[in-house]
């Protein structure tokens, strides 16, 4: 088994199917609340496949296609937004208090680049920092780090921007600014055997799923197929900071199904692994999923051939759990793509994404 050394975006890489695409998603700034640039790059793919996108008010974006019978309704939903950190305050030498949105830890972001995204369209570079290293101060955070007594928190953190309070202020940045791990940090690389490596990347979560999306209306595109059921593949806002587009487009647009296309997580308690199989959620720590809905989707795996690993989850939730949450559908599920260190450096299998693609695409064609 031939096996690649460690390769960084800018190195050349093997030709790995729906790899420019995911290279371009990776590289756009989405904290939660401020969706819009990647709205805007997922409307351009959806308008170049010939479809139209459609947009609320509260910045969801969707795209519609009418089934064959009408009898019902699925939607298939992504996320756009990604964890990140919003400034809680600005010092008096420009540098920046932070504190998270969504579920990011310092230690899993660590020192490094940042970008804020502030009001308007520009973005301002800044670097997360810990502090010294150098100290025995036991009263030091990084030494009751390093000594064991306790982890960095985000109290422990600052961003640094070389700014004055003034000039930050000219620039769009205040309290309430978010900022994300810097565009030149995150990757991708690719590792591992060669004829179906690994890929890590900050963040998968969920630039993966709306990469699944938008193949597989590329794919019913090129088959000119029609689906039964009246099909949305949506992507939404907010999902990292309580669900939240998700339950309002629920709410406004009626379905019958409701399938959320996330990241699935990999915690030691669970038994999945990095085989190239999507993996569905049974539970998580707001509901039971649909079973029978459950057993549609395994039963599109084993048509697409492949099958699906199963989960059951204490600390995670997906779209479809706030959709149940609020009455919004009857029949909803989670399926996605296993991936290791979750809200972090992630890795997933490249080949689950084609697996994925191919268990929906049965899925649709059969709903």
């Amino acid at each position: 088994m031939r096996r690649l050394a460690l390769r960084s975006r800018k190195d050349p890489m093997p030709q790995l199917q729906y790899f420019d695409l995911f290279c371009q998603l990776l590289t756009i700034p989405c904290p939660s609340g401020r969706e819009e640039r990647m709205a805007a790059f997922l409307s351009r793919q959806i308008e170049d496949l010939g479809a139209e996108p459609e947009h609320d008010a509260h910045g969801n974006l969707w795209v519609s296609l009418q089934g064959t019978t009408g009898d019902s309704t699925i939607a298939l939903a992504s996320h756009m937004d990604e964890i990140g950190m919003v400034v809680t305050a600005i010092e008096d030498d420009g540098s920046l208090r932070v504190q998270r949105t969504g579920g990011l830890h310092p230690w899993k972001i660590g020192e490094g680049p940042v970008t804020l995204v502030t009001d308007g369209d520009s973005l301002v570079p800044a670097h997360l920092s810990f502090g010294s290293g150098h100290t025995n101060d036991p009263a030091d955070p990084i030494s009751q780090f390093a000594t064991g007594q306790r982890g960095i928190t985000w109290r422990d953190t600052r961003l640094l921007t070389g700014l004055t309070p003034d000039q930050l202020r000219e620039r769009g940045v205040r309290i309430g600014t978010c900022a994300v791990r810097a565009a030149e940090t995150r990757g991708p690389n690719i590792f591992g055997p060669e004829e179906d490596p690994l890929v890590s990347a900050w963040l998968f979560d969920n630039r993966g799923g709306s990469l699944v999306l938008i193949e597989l209306l590329r794919r019913l595109k090129q088959n000119q197929m029609q689906v039964k059921s009246n099909l949305r593949l949506c992507f939404m806002v907010q999902e990292e900071t309580g669900l939240l587009g998700a339950k309002g487009w629920a709410h406004r647009n009626q379905v019958d199904t409701f399938i959320a296309v996330d990241s699935t997580p990999m915690p030691a308690e669970t038994q999945l692994t990095l085989d190239g199989r999507p993996a569905t959620w049974s539970r998580d720590r707001g509901a039971h999923f649909h079973q029978g809905l459950i057993g549609e989707l395994a039963a599109a795996a084993t048509e697409a051939g492949t099958d699906l690993q199963y989960a059951v989850y204490s600390a995670a939730a997906s779209d479809a759990t706030g959709v149940l949450q609020v009455g919004a559908a009857p029949r909803c599920a989670t399926i996605g793509y296993p991936r290791e260190n979750s809200h972090g450096y992630e890795v997933v299998r490249w080949s689950v994404f084609q697996q994925l693609i191919d268990t929906l695409f049965a899925y649709v064609q059969r709903a």
